[in-house]
């Protein structure tokens, strides 16, 4: 397991004990929505079956633990930012991507919610947050630079800052729903999807595919 940034030990020990933190944590996340000002520190250190001091030997506080959490469960999203640099139609890829990240916030909406806060009240966490998403770029900048070579792509400005606004869009879907907006969640992802579209591509390549009654 990589050790996560935010994790206040020394030499690697106690594995298990981190992990029933955690585990205690998203439990409680699960339980209250994802509001991370109603999770005791007491609470999770006894639900882990371990004492408060337990907890600040690992997190310096309910933030910290809060962006341990969602480093251990990143490679979730980078798996569905394997398919958007993948192969394949370009209208297809992208929406199987949109979804995926969607999908992904369904399983995880509760954290999701609780990092929202956590990155307002820690400098550590909007540095795990911001690492996280520029660790994206890359690719995401390479796929389009490559579809532009290929002249699949029309030229445009830096793909790189092109990524990066694009990721943001992103972001800014995922905050709506988590704050619980109301919204037709299906015409905002086909939305999104037209948008990376257009910006990429200079136009929608295909409609995305359209679902009356969405799962």
């Amino acid at each position: 397991m990589v050790r996560s940034r935010t994790d206040r030990r020394g030499p690697p020990r106690g594995e298990q004990r981190r992990e029933a933190l955690l585990v205690a944590l998203d439990d409680l996340l699960r339980d209250n929505g994802g509001r991370l000002e109603a999770v005791d520190i007491a609470e999770i250190s006894r639900r882990a079956g371990l004492t408060r001091s337990a907890f600040y030997f690992y997190f310096e506080n309910k933030a910290a633990a809060v962006g341990a959490a969602l480093e251990d469960i990143y490679q979730e999203v980078f798996a569905v930012n394997d398919i958007l640099v993948g192969p394949g139609d370009p209208a297809a890829r992208i929406e199987r991507t949109i979804r995926g990240l969607v999908d992904f916030w369904d399983r995880h909406r509760h954290l999701y919610r609780a990092v929202l806060d956590a990155r307002s009240a820690s400098a550590a966490v909007r540095e795990i947050w911001e690492s996280e998403r520029q660790d994206f770029i890359p690719s995401i900048a390479a796929m389009i630079e490559h579809e532009r070579r290929a002249g699949r792509a029309p030229a445009g400005g830096d793909a790189a800052t092109l990524a990066d606004v694009l990721l943001l869009l992103n972001e800014r879907l995922l905050e709506r729903l988590t704050l619980g907006v109301e919204l037709d969640r299906e015409r905002y992802i086909e939305s999104v999807v037209t948008v990376w579209l257009r910006s990429i591509y200079g136009h929608a390549c295909a409609e995305p595919n359209h679902r009356e009654d969405p799962s």
